[in-house]
């Protein structure tokens, strides 16, 4: 059974920095590129960033371009997402995807992504 846990999330002030973690089991993880998303109150899942199955590409909404770094260590079956600058806008729960058969591809699509987590609350004060 695949699974993914977020931890990491929590309460920051703006300007503030947290740094999510994604912990996968029940899959090769090294063959699933890998995905955060966020959704925040009365909004639709927004994709946030994602990174291909080596790590070689990554792909960025341009809301955190520069402020938020995706990364993964396949060794440990876990994907990061390392916030910084941190705005209110950000608040939203977390959740990170898996997304098998892309090969050298930072999927953004949510239909690309076939197993999800159950996500974890960020949530940034003025």
């Amino acid at each position: 059974q695949v699974q993914l846990v977020e931890s990491g999330g929590g309460l920051v002030q703006a300007g503030g920095s947290l740094r999510l973690s994604c912990a996968a089991s029940g899959l090769t993880f090294s063959t699933a590129a890998m995905g955060w998303f966020r959704q925040a109150p009365g909004k639709e899942r927004d994709f946030v960033a994602s990174i291909s199955r080596r790590g070689g590409s990554t792909s960025y909404v341009d809301s955190v371009k520069g402020r938020f770094t995706i990364s993964r260590d396949n060794a440990k079956n876990t994907v990061y997402l390392q916030m910084s600058s941190l705005k209110p806008d950000d608040t939203a729960v977390y959740y990170c995807a898996a997304a098998k058969g892309l090969v050298g591809i930072a999927p953004r699509e949510p239909k690309n992504f076939g197993t999800w987590g159950q996500g974890t609350q960020v949530t940034v004060s003025s």
